[in-house]
């Protein structure tokens, strides 16, 4: 965890709103969560005051600071604000607690309100069973076509996302022992490289890559097409396997993953094998537990 860089529990809320930025950087947090993080933070210093100590911050404060917001700040805050801006203050205490900043984190027992959405869509066991079917019978049609089965069989067995998807180059992927293929998910910026990982291939699908790559002859990425050529593929797909809402990335890493928790995968190894950091396992996590369910 980055250090909270001199901060102490005398620093007021305005010396670590910067440093919860740098942190943010550093660990590559989206250009919004950074954005609406810190708006929530200086929400937070309207109503505490910028100079308050962080170490005077208690959970008093912050249950009062939320009842504040839903009732009496004059502001509307939807439930879908309010659980962010809760999230806000789990993480950024946390991060003062982890850091050693202030001897406890204060925010960890003010309830978390999360927004109430539809479940993620994952794939049954037999709708698998129809993709599957659709893209074997493309790969052996005439004339064959080994792109669409080797890709959905990559996302089910990886459940990487769509822009990791994209950027696979042909020399990460690693057939040196071909009864235990791997893909190695890589970054080119610095900022992301906690983001890289190796994720174990299904043995037969280096038969599957040599096919494409006799058709297709790639050169340097493994998919030399724009994302929306790939989700095109997956659309026909769906078409052809009867999958009403359709087939995309998220459903197919989200079908991964309930198949993965199924088997009895490790909680801390499935999520790195997702590339999630420990702040989005604590709502991605439970996400996955109740959809295996």
């Amino acid at each position: 965890m980055t250090e909270g860089a001199g901060l102490t529990a005398r620093s007021s809320l305005k010396e670590a709103i910067p440093i919860f930025q740098a942190y943010m950087r550093a660990r590559d947090f989206s250009p919004h969560t950074l954005r609406s993080f810190t708006s929530d933070l200086r929400i937070l210093g309207e109503y505490l005051g910028m100079d308050r100590a962080v170490g005077d911050i208690g959970t008093g404060d912050l249950n009062r600071f939320v009842r504040w917001l839903t009732a009496e700040r004059g502001v509307p805050c939807t439930p879908k604000s309010l659980s962010r801006r809760i999230t806000t203050l789990k993480v950024f205490f946390g991060w003062l607690a982890e850091t050693g900043v202030i001897p406890e984190d204060p925010a960890a027992p003010v309830i978390h309100r999360p927004v109430l959405t539809g479940p993620p869509r994952v794939l049954t066991d037999e709708e698998v069973e129809r993709v599957l079917r659709v893209t074997e019978a493309l790969r052996r049609g005439d004339p064959p076509d080994a792109r669409p089965h080797l890709l959905v069989t990559l996302l089910l067995a990886t459940g990487i996302k769509k822009g990791e998807c994209v950027n696979i180059a042909l020399d990460h992927i690693d057939l040196s022992d071909p009864a235990q293929p791997v893909l190695w998910i890589r970054y080119a910026s610095p900022r992301r490289k906690h983001k890289e990982r190796r994720i174990p291939l299904p043995p037969d699908w280096p038969a599957v890559l040599a096919e494409y790559r006799a058709q297709y002859r790639p050169t340097d990425r493994l998919f030399p097409w724009t994302e929306r050529n790939l989700e095109y593929i997956l659309d026909e797909v769906a078409q052809r396997a009867g999958i009403p809402d359709g087939l995309s990335f998220e459903t197919l890493r989200w079908t991964c993953a309930v198949r993965d928790y199924r088997a009895g995968m490790p909680e801390e190894q499935l999520r790195q094998k997702l590339g999630l950091t420990r702040i989005s396992w604590r709502e991605v996590g439970p996400k996955i537990a109740q959809l295996a369910k």
